[in-house]
């Protein structure tokens, strides 16, 4: 059994027991975390879809720790001028373990 939910803007497989990296949540490491949009669950014997999402369903979480993704470097420059500019980036992310998957609707 599987579900796909949708945070911060990007959707993600999800199974008991896995861990999974989202987008930043203000939470604190061992704090509960509800997830409600969930835009499908697959079981041994049906599918379910959402139109988006499935009324009453959630998946239940907890935060692991929080971290930064790899740096990303971002540069600029104009041909046969003297403009050149670099950036880096570093994405910040949460580390969630799923605990259950709770079928609704």
């Amino acid at each position: 059994m599987y579900a796909i939910i949708e945070t911060g803007g990007k959707q993600y497989k999800v199974i008991a027991g896995g861990n999974i990296n989202v987008e930043k949540l203000p939470a604190e490491t061992g704090a509960a975390v509800t997830l409600d949009k969930v835009l499908a669950i697959v079981t041994d014997d049906k599918n379910i879809t959402g139109t988006p999402y499935i009324k009453g369903s959630e998946v239940k979480a907890e935060v692991v720790g929080s971290g930064k993704g790899k740096k990303v470097i971002i540069h600029k420059q104009r041909p046969r001028k003297v403009y050149r500019k670099t950036n880096g980036h570093r994405q910040q992310y949460t580390t969630l373990k799923i605990k259950d998957i709770v079928v609704g609707g």
